[in-house]
């Protein structure tokens, strides 16, 4: 075995039985420490997005919490969960959806602590805009707080894991050859055409791109679900025998069946948590840099809609693909990816089905692009705060951020594939920042059960107010001193 080889077997590990214990162990110790918040407060977390703060200004520079958390959802709604689902179903039969479920459930809660941990330790610039995100609280909670000399170690491990993914991107390639095939045009014009859109939201900043994000993601993810449950209308006979499915699945191994070569119930529970965890990205670290941007009076009030933003992307988009497959009856034909998705479109609504999909894509992938971009500018943000050669850095990445993914589409389509290792090298970048903010995030787990205490005290009436109490970082700093 090659020196690379063992490499590919180590990042295949870390994506295996590590990674979902680390995600389950830290969901379930927020989901305890909160009292199971999650879904004791579900109402609220869904109807925070779409109610008026009176206590939040609006402001023409600084994204709104709703303008945040729509390129949140952009940057975590993609490909996967058209194609991703529908590997996950057809590898570890209809049972693998209801693990989805309770790791998106789980996820939920891990997305509101690491969104609530980014607004707390965030830094307010001269000009009032707000910059945060794990690079952020670990030098404050754990550097400034605790006095942890390493945190600066854990920053650019986790820093530098996620920026390799801007030289290693699949979007435009997914786009190009979605939209390329559905028209029968050459890859390299759509491919073009989602640079030319991405520069041109970009090009107005941070503002921008969450006020485009406000309007494209609502209307993108409408799009899909629509259509989604238009067929599930045309098949409503099935939906009760769906569900039956799904659940007995979850708890019974499957024989082979069909094109189906049958599952154990150990494998429907690894592929629904390994799908909902790389969909929906709680436990990444990557959203909470565009929420920590947010203008808000309370970090829990952006957590919720951390929480809300995992909720669209798996329980309403995910289970919209899982259902579709399901119901159709396709899930054990032997086909995988995003051909089971468009096959069960096009066997209710015909080829149309393929413009739907690739329309789905070209959007899922332009937000998904203009989302990443926001993690990537924040990330810079806090790496060359100090330097003279901060705006230089910051033009030159705002000129050059669309066109890796171009590249990449180039040379595939040039030479037939992507070299394999970029890829696996892909995995481990985003495998690693991973389990860093995870414990990151156990570690500083108190300071997020005493942001919610404050805030149930102050808005749902629990408890008594501390009037000594500080809601952000920074005030405390300036209150009590470090």
């Amino acid at each position: 075995m090659t020196l690379f080889e063992k490499f590919e077997a180590f990042t295949g590990f870390l994506w295996g039985k590590p990674l979902l214990i680390a995600i389950v162990v830290t969901g379930l110790y927020f989901s305890f420490k909160s009292k199971f918040f999650q879904f004791r407060y579900l109402g609220l977390i869904l109807k925070t997005p779409f109610t008026k703060d009176p206590e939040i200004p609006s402001s023409k520079q600084k994204l709104s919490p709703f303008q945040a958390v729509s390129i949140a959802i952009g940057g975590s709604v993609g490909v996967s969960n058209i194609s991703g689902v529908g590997t996950a179903i057809a590898t570890g039969g209809p049972g693998a959806l209801f693990w989805l479920w309770i790791a998106a459930f789980l996820g939920m809660v891990i997305k509101m602590a690491e969104v609530t941990l980014a607004v707390y330790y965030r830094t307010t610039a001269e000009d009032g805009s707000h910059f945060g995100g794990p690079t952020y609280y670990m030098q404050k909670g754990l550097g400034e707080e605790r006095g942890v000399k390493s945190w600066i170690i854990w920053s650019i491990l986790f820093g530098g894991g996620i920026f390799i993914t801007f030289f290693i991107t699949l979007q435009n390639f997914t786009v190009a050859e979605a939209v390329g095939t559905t028209f029968d045009i050459p890859l390299m014009i759509p491919s073009i055409i989602l640079v030319i859109c991405i520069y041109g939201i970009i090009i107005g900043g941070l503002k921008r791109v969450g006020e485009i994000a406000g309007y494209l993601v609502p209307f993108m993810c409408l799009f899909y679900v629509a259509c989604v449950i238009i067929i599930l209308i045309m098949n409503a006979s099935q939906l009760p025998a769906a569900f039956g499915t799904i659940f007995a699945h979850a708890f019974t191994p499957q024989a082979a069946v069909g094109g189906f070569v049958g599952s154990t119930v150990s494998k429907a529970l690894q592929l629904g948590f390994a799908r909902s965890v790389y969909s929906n990205e709680a436990g990444w670290g990557t959203s909470p840099m565009v929420h920590a941007t947010a203008e808000t009076n309370h970090p829990i009030k952006q957590g919720l809609m951390g929480a809300f933003e995992v909720f669209v992307d798996t329980i309403v988009i995910c289970t919209a693909t899982g259902l579709l497959i399901i119901t159709t009856g396709l899930w054990n034909s032997g086909i995988m990816g995003a051909d089971l998705t468009l096959t069960a479109l096009e066997q209710n609504i015909g080829n149309f089905a393929r413009i739907i999909v690739a329309l789905s894509i070209f959007f899922f992938g332009l937000t998904t692009a203009t989302g990443w971009y926001t993690y990537y500018y924040v990330l810079l943000t806090h790496a060359f705060s100090k330097s003279k050669m901060k705006n230089t850095i910051m033009n030159i990445y705002r000129f050059t951020n669309p066109l890796p993914g171009a590249i990449l589409t180039y040379i595939t389509v040039t030479y037939g594939s992507t070299p394999a290792q970029l890829w696996v090298l892909a995995d481990f970048s985003t495998v690693i920042p991973t389990f860093i903010n995870v414990v990151v995030i156990l570690i500083l787990g108190k300071t997020f059960v005493e942001l919610l205490k404050d805030y149930k005290a102050r808005y749902l009436g629990l408890g008594t107010v501390d009037p000594n109490f500080c809601r952000f970082y920074e005030e405390k700093i300036e209150k009590y001193g470090k």
